[in-house]
């Protein structure tokens, strides 16, 4: 699946040999070009990215919310703790 020239952008990045030598040899095993493993590669990397984020985001969320789900947790406990006694008392014809 190419992407027209025209869509594309020339950019030169610079590489260690050593990493250079690791993507010729992806490229020579996979049958592609260096520019569709870069493409894939950027992609992937983008798409990691946001799952990050999104995790990052989530976890400040629930951290956020942990000081008020403690408070309606306490406030579940004293619910139930009344009813019990409430139950109790019945029971019991007091």
């Amino acid at each position: 699946m190419g992407v027209s020239r025209s869509a594309n952008k020339r950019i030169v990045v610079s590489l260690p040999v050593t990493l250079l030598q690791e993507v010729d040899g992806v490229v020579k095993r996979e049958k592609k070009s260096r520019s569709e493993l870069f493409r894939q590669a950027m992609k992937l990397y983008l798409r990691e990215q946001k799952k990050r984020q999104i995790r990052e985001s989530l976890e400040r969320g629930y951290q956020e919310m942990a000081s008020i789900n403690l408070c309606l947790a306490k406030e579940a406990i004293y619910a139930e703790e009344e009813a019990e006694h409430a139950v109790d008392r019945m029971v019991s014809g007091g």
